[in-house]
């Protein structure tokens, strides 16, 4: 197509149907109290590597999804997909393909810096949480959707994956929920065993589940709001 032709099919492409927006005014005093509310709950979420393998119910994750699927994504494709899975066989089989990459990772991959980066958090290639805990959420980004037309891009893929996946582990840190983000690299045979088109890309694996009653996480010190950001007034 044209740079002429491209500009034709732009102009002539018909405007979203807009609706009135009027979310609940928070009053003015109550702002800063929930605000605050809502950051010392979410500097209570630790990522946790020991679960308990007590159910969560699927409405929960359900739920959980929709919040995800709630975020902001470029040019509104939502290039994102989300597989839920609470059987105890394709856990099983995901946990073995991911602690083979695993262990290759951790024996030949890894840099000297890299592994001394993760000493003091006590990884290593075994896998345990993506069978105990009870579901695991493999969260695929989507580079280009398939249609009657043909293949139809997507834009800010990346950025926008990433965003619905941090609503997602708010929204079940909120309901009592832990998480893990585990990325075994290469990820390929995730889109396998969960049966995706190739069009979709693993992003990230999340077991998600209750922290076990004896669990002990590393006692992280976040970096000061003075560390992380810069205001200009």
């Amino acid at each position: 197509m044209s740079r002429a032709s491209q500009s034709r099919a732009v102009a002539s492409a018909s405007p979203l149907r807009t609706v009135a927006y009027a979310p609940p005014r928070v009053p003015a005093p109550e702002v800063l109290a929930r605000i605050r509310e809502d950051r010392v709950i979410a500097d209570a979420r630790r990522t946790v590597r020991a679960f308990a393998e007590t159910p969560v119910a699927r409405e929960v994750i359900e739920e959980a999804l929709r919040i995800a699927g709630s975020a902001p994504s470029g040019a509104h494709r939502e290039p994102w997909h989300f597989v839920a899975i609470s059987d105890r066989d394709t856990k099983a089989r995901i946990r073995v393909a991911a602690e083979v990459e695993e262990r290759t990772f951790y024996e030949t991959r890894a840099t000297p810096e890299w592994l001394e980066a993760l000493a003091p958090l006590g990884t290593d290639f075994a896998k345990e949480h993506l069978t105990t805990a009870p579901w695991l959420i493999v969260v695929f980004r989507r580079d280009h959707d398939e249609t009657p037309e043909g293949p139809r891009k997507n834009y800010y893929v990346n950025e926008s994956v990433g965003i619905a996946t941090g609503f997602l582990i708010q929204a079940l840190h909120r309901a009592g929920l832990a998480t893990l983000t585990h990325t075994p690299a290469p990820m390929t045979f995730l889109r396998e065993l969960c049966g995706r088109p190739k069009n979709e890309k693993p992003f990230v694996l999340l077991p998600v589940g209750y922290p076990a009653i004896d669990c002990h996480v590393p006692d992280l010190k976040r970096k000061t709001l003075e560390e992380i950001s810069t205001f200009v007034e």
